[in-house]
């Protein structure tokens, strides 16, 4: 992973669970972790909500000012500079759509300056509504390019239907993610598939995550 990983995507593409799972990762590999929750529009699954998984592995979280209360409101700081310094690993969950990544376009000055130690993933999910199509999901990408005043770096296909995901689904949508690489240029980084599901893949470029994000019926 780079120094500094930063999660765009569709609301519902699944960043947050992404998000929980590298840092998770990242953590147990020795690293020092921080985690920012740039999502000040969505109340709901979001990284805030992992306060205390995040505790138990040592994993720092930034977030809004009122996160997971009934006073929730576009207010958050963080100090790129300080955050980047202090820890191996900076992860920055934004917000869905070019609503959120706005409030990453405040500190894209300070993030550029970090150059290639900075990913910036654009999370693609096929099952998800609005982003069904490369079409859809590429003019996505291309507004919250606009409104964070930043460029992806690569494609991380996360195509699910939640618990019913199933690894057909997933190997179903190579296609779909490999068509948005091919009109973008940018790479597909990896898949991500459902621990359970990874195994019963060929896809060899693999990212096998843990379902933390659940719906509420599934708590």
């Amino acid at each position: 992973m780079k120094k500094i990983t930063i999660i765009t995507g569709h609301y519902g593409s699944g960043k947050t669970n992404l998000a929980v799972n590298l840092a998770i990762r990242a953590s147990g590999e020795g690293k020092t972790v921080a985690v920012v929750d740039l999502d000040i529009v969505n109340p709901y699954f979001r990284t805030a909500d992992f306060r205390g998984l995040f505790e138990e592995n040592n994993i720092e979280l930034i977030a809004p000012d009122f996160a997971n209360s009934n006073l929730d409101i576009p207010s958050v700081q963080f100090d790129v500079e300080q955050l980047a310094k202090n820890r191996e690993c900076l992860i920055i969950d934004v917000g869905g759509d070019d609503a959120g990544a706005f409030a990453l376009g405040r500190y894209a000055e300070a993030l550029k300056s970090y150059g290639d130690d900075v990913a910036m993933y654009y999370v693609v999910n096929q099952r998800r509504y609005l982003t069904e199509s490369p079409e859809q999901a590429i003019s996505l990408m291309y507004e919250i390019e606009s409104a964070s005043r930043m460029k992806h770096t690569a494609i991380v296909n996360n195509t699910n239907l939640g618990c019913e995901t199933t690894a057909e689904i997933v190997d179903s949508s190579a296609e779909f993610a490999s068509e948005i690489s091919v009109r973008t240029g940018l790479p597909v980084e990896f898949t991500a598939y459902p621990q359970e599901c990874a195994e019963l893949s060929d896809n060899p470029d693999i990212f096998p995550v843990k379902v933390y994000v659940k719906p509420l019926w599934d708590l």
